[in-house]
């Protein structure tokens, strides 16, 4: 029996609804109060604004309402998993189990398989929900909480890469094939020292030769001094024309596969994407914090509970999963300021606490 994960299957369900039951009132309770505060923070703001009223407050509370379940789901967990396995405990339930013939990992299977399918949940309610309502409010709340303006595509001052060599545009406008540059700035190096200078008003995309033409080039030589007309120049052969449009990308509004795309757009073009590299892979090792809690937690589930050390259990069992969650942002961090590698950054902490809670659970209970 000690190499089942799951000699009964009635014992099974019979904790992982308890854990979910719990899990989900703490999610609900938590949800509730946090948004409540929140709304009374920013009601303000919102009634300030020319023609809002109890529909706009009630459209903030739709949006905001998924940040929340994202960002406090695993403390849920963590919080569930406590209750849980404290009250087994002080109702000798957790003895009984050990009794028949239970080891630790197995009374703690059926919490880390429920876990798993918490964990699935919450990446695709990220993906679906959370990264839509994230990118409504972020431009809700740019704008004053007001009217959102069409956006016209129109950019300005983005740079790109190509190769050793360095395009700079003023304003582009348009999408696709038909983006055009205006105010271009072509900087021509080699070997990291600058040799001439190109300019041209416009600057359109050739398809069918995949580069862009310089309109009315100009072209200074830094060495000579000199500046002479070019008509129209071609450059830029290896740079697509959403590597000028896509200026600015927020990971926290994008799903999994397209925040993968737009970094590679933004590294094609030569721009830093560290930062935009540990979020995407702290979309998978966020929701997957699920599975560490009740490791953690589990510290609350063994001792007698008559010894009165139950409740100093819970709070270590407590204080490793907040301890977690300050290692994890604390790691991210470093990463989005380049200490850490991206992967590093994003990985690091779970597999840490991984090891952390299983060496405690072996040394302490197997």
């Amino acid at each position: 029996m000690l190499l089942q994960f799951f000699p009964s299957r009635r014992m099974a369900w019979y904790m992982a609804r308890s854990f979910l039951v719990r899990s989900l009132a703490v999610l609900a309770m938590l949800v509730i109060v946090l948004m409540t505060l929140d709304l009374l923070g920013e009601s303000g703001s919102i009634l300030a604004a020319p023609g809002n009223g109890e529909e706009e407050l009630w459209r903030y509370i739709g949006l905001r309402i998924p940040q929340i379940i994202a960002r406090f789901l695993p403390f849920s967990v963590l919080l569930g998993t406590l209750i849980t396995l404290a009250t087994m405990n002080q109702h000798s339930e957790i003895i009984s189990m050990k009794a028949a013939g239970l080891s630790a990992h197995q009374i703690l299977a059926p919490l880390i398989l429920a876990s798993l399918g918490i964990a699935g949940a919450s990446f695709a309610f990220n993906e679906r929900i959370v990264t839509r309502a994230s990118a409504a409010l972020d431009a809700w709340q740019a704008v004053g909480y007001g009217t959102i303006p069409r956006d016209s595509g129109v950019k300005t001052d983005v740079w790109v890469r190509d190769g050793n060599n360095l395009i700079t545009a003023g304003i582009i406008s348009g999408r696709g094939n038909d983006v055009t540059l205006r105010h271009v700035e072509l900087f021509n190096r080699l070997n990291n020292q600058l040799v001439n200078i190109v300019k041209a008003d416009i600057g359109r995309y050739d398809p069918a030769t995949k580069d862009w033409v310089l309109q009315n080039a100009r072209m200074f030589d830094v060495n000579r001094g000199t500046v002479r007309d070019l008509g129209a120049f071609r450059a830029g052969a290896d740079i697509r024309p959403e590597q000028f449009t896509l200026a600015k990308v927020d990971p926290d509004g994008l799903p999994f596969a397209e925040l993968r795309r737009a970094i590679a757009d933004l590294r094609d073009a030569g721009r830093p994407v560290a930062s935009l590299e540990a979020s995407l892979w702290h979309k998978i090792s966020g929701p997957l914090s699920a599975i560490l809690m009740p490791l953690l937690g589990s510290v609350a589930a063994f001792g007698l509970a008559r010894s009165g050390q139950l409740f100093v259990r819970a709070v270590i069992g407590m204080a490793l999963g907040f301890a977690y969650f300050v290692a994890d942002n604390f790691a991210l961090a470093m990463g989005n300021l380049g200490a850490y590698p991206p992967f590093l950054a994003a990985w690091a902490p779970f597999l840490l606490f991984l090891l952390l809670g299983e060496a405690v659970l072996i040394r302490t209970e197997e």
